[in-house]
């Protein structure tokens, strides 16, 4: 892992928001009392993320492009412009606009339904970390940085082929495994190149990228 990385990825102010926002909660669980709802709460957080992410990524994100022109620069901000610039380093992340309420929303739901505060914060708790693993590995994934494992080095692949080879394929990016389970991923060597995979918006004028 490099140090210069790794200063880089906390200092994007976004990130340092949510990193920021997941040291409270900690903080506050602790104070609690760390127990077993809570842990399982936590984990249960880990695990909506990533069907979370997911999904988000194939049927949100790849939307065909609507013709609403704010829902359309929205989707360029969050996704259709970082395939026509993948290593933008102000497009890779998430923005806070987008992710904070989401997990806001998950957790109300999470609260509604269990009816716990401080589980419903540990659950919150999980959420983010994983938002933050998400980014991360992202982060790596368009950054000339060398992944330590063998799983690393899969994972930087598996990106990187949803960007350059065929945006159909390879939804997952912090965990590949769930493209598994939904059948989306597949052999890179047997998979056709795609001719939009840099322009999922599937307009090939040249526009400037949404920036805000």
């Amino acid at each position: 892992m490099e140090i210069n990385g790794v200063r880089k990825f906390v200092f994007v102010k976004d990130i340092t928001i949510i990193i920021s926002l997941l040291m409270v909660c900690m903080v506050f669980i602790l104070f609690q009392g760390l127990s077993l709802t809570a842990s399982v709460s936590f984990i249960a957080g880990l695990l909506v993320f990533i069907f979370n992410e997911y999904l988000t990524h194939r049927f949100l994100f790849h939307l065909r492009p609507p013709k609403n022109l704010i829902a359309l620069k929205v989707l360029k901000r969050l996704h259709y412009d970082h395939h026509k610039d993948p290593n933008d380093l102000h497009l890779m992340f998430l923005p806070i606009w987008y992710s904070l309420p989401q997990i806001g929303a998950i957790s109300l739901l999470y609260y509604v339904l269990f009816s716990s505060f401080p589980n419903s914060v540990a659950f919150s708790s999980g959420l983010m970390t994983m938002l933050l693993v998400y980014e991360w590995k992202h982060f790596v994934a368009h950054q000339p940085i060398t992944p330590k494992t063998k799983f690393g080095k899969w994972l930087k692949q598996t990106h990187l082929l949803h960007h350059f080879k065929n945006e159909n394929y390879w939804y997952g990016v912090s965990n590949p495994f769930i493209d598994m389970l939904f059948g989306t991923h597949k052999d890179g060597k047997k998979v056709n190149k795609s001719r939009t995979v840099r322009d999922i918006e599937g307009n090939h004028s040249n526009k400037n990228t949404a920036k805000f």
